[in-house]
């Protein structure tokens, strides 16, 4: 019944657009779509996502896109009404897709390509409590690539409940199935060469997966253990290309879903079908490259101008309360309820997740007193947020959590460390 609503919601929402053209509009409807905002599609669509406006995205995070697209789909520009009152950009870029056929729909816009992170979002985390809203609502991260005229998707696990039945990787699985939101994120500068690799690594993965999961590759339900070790060899990496070419590596590889994509786009650089005996060695292969630096816990963009500042793992909501154009009172209540708990939000949590934000909230008062310093504290909690954040840094470990390909587009458009853009979120009807 929800999905049923959301779908009339949605429907109404394109109406108005195509009442709101001009009468000559049908034409260019039919040569190709660019994304638009209307106020009354908006207005439906604010009440239907019913999301905090730390869950939305400034524009200095989209990537440039480069319409008109080709598609049936609805395309457009949702800005957040508490942004609309202050004159901030928050908002996402929304594509409305039907489920039936998205696949292959999806291929054909020219909005999405290979190489892109699937980031699965949780709308209805919004407000549940300090967990879920650190984290932006993101609890899993997927790879797509283009073949065979559809867009698919490769993710660990490397089972049919996220591949499908029979490894197709064509969103019918039972995860993007039960699906209605995902954030794509889209790695920087990836060449016609590098997407040609990972669609073959993708490809080799999801063709040998029966065989290879869990017996050589499995799932590591530990987000705070990544095999990421500051200057240390990536030798997960070369452990992955082993597996994906065929070979027989010592041991069994468990990731996590965001650390396995992270893993994947670090292939991007080797092509499998000339590379392969670089993989036989104990050397990690020169052509492996990191796609992005693994991030601190806390990190120091709001309070740095410098072009090589960095975000932190904790830093989401903290960053776009920030950069609302709002008097300091107004960012301090909104700071504030990052942290409120709310037991009727959690409930619409998975058990699992539910079980961590429940353990977790009384550990957040800390982070809490950290957000306040960096964002207009006085001189003492500034000071304070200082210690706090030396103390987060120590304790976690650098990492690549689903949130932070998010995160890292966060940073200001020219800093060293901004790696990925934000191009759209899939609205799955």
């Amino acid at each position: 019944m929800a999905r049923l609503r959301l779908g009339l919601l949605l429907q109404g929402a394109f109406l108005c657009c195509v009442a709101l053209l001009a009468p000559g509009s049908t034409t260019a409807a039919a040569a190709g779509k660019d994304f638009t905002f209307s106020e009354k599609a908006n207005d439906r669509l604010a009440k239907k996502l019913d999301i905090p406006i730390y869950f939305t995205l400034p524009k200095s995070t989209w990537a440039p896109l480069s319409g008109p697209f080709d598609t049936t789909d609805i395309l457009l520009d949702f800005r957040h009404p508490d942004a609309l009152k202050t004159g901030s950009d928050a908002g996402l870029r929304l594509v409305v897709t039907p489920r039936s056929g998205m696949a292959a729909r999806l291929a054909k816009s020219g909005i999405f390509q290979t190489g892109d992170l699937l980031l699965t979002f949780r709308s209805e985390w919004g407000g549940a409590g300090a967990y879920p809203n650190v984290q932006m609502g993101i609890s899993h991260t997927g790879v797509a690539y283009i073949k065979d005229g559809k867009l698919r998707n490769i993710d660990n696990p490397l089972n049919e409940e996220y591949l499908g039945k029979g490894m197709t990787a064509d969103f019918t699985s039972e995860h993007y199935r039960t699906l209605n939101l995902i954030h794509v994120v889209r790695p920087r500068g990836l060449t016609d060469a590098q997407r040609a690799n990972i669609v073959a690594w993708a490809t080799r993965l999801n063709g040998s997966a029966k065989s290879v999961y869990p017996s050589r590759i499995k799932f590591n339900d530990d987000y705070n253990a990544p095999k990421f070790k500051p200057g240390k060899p990536v030798d997960f990496v070369r452990h992955l290309g082993e597996v994906a070419l065929g070979h027989s590596p010592q041991g069994t590889l468990d990731l996590y879903c965001s650390e396995f994509a992270w893993s994947l786009l670090a292939l991007s650089n080797c092509d499998p079908g000339k590379t392969a005996d670089e993989f036989r060695g104990s050397r990690v292969p020169a052509c492996v490259r990191p796609p992005m630096k693994p991030l601190d816990a806390a990190g120091n963009s709001v309070t740095s101008t410098g072009r090589s500042a960095v975000i932190g793992l904790a830093d989401g909501p903290l960053t776009v309360i920030d950069g609302l154009k709002i008097p300091a009172t107004e960012k301090k209540v909104l700071l504030e309820s990052v942290f409120v708990e709310n037991p009727d939000g959690l409930k619409k949590m998975s058990e699992g997740h539910r079980k961590v934000a429940q353990d977790m909230q009384t550990k957040f008062a800390t982070l809490k007193d950290y957000y306040l310093g960096v964002s207009g504290g006085n001189v003492v909690q500034k000071l304070r947020a200082r210690l706090i954040r030396a103390a987060f840094n120590r304790a976690v470990p650098d990492n690549y959590s689903p949130t932070s390909y998010l995160l890292n587009t966060l940073l200001p458009p020219d800093n060293t460390n901004r790696t990925m853009d934000y191009v759209a979120t899939i609205v799955i009807e």
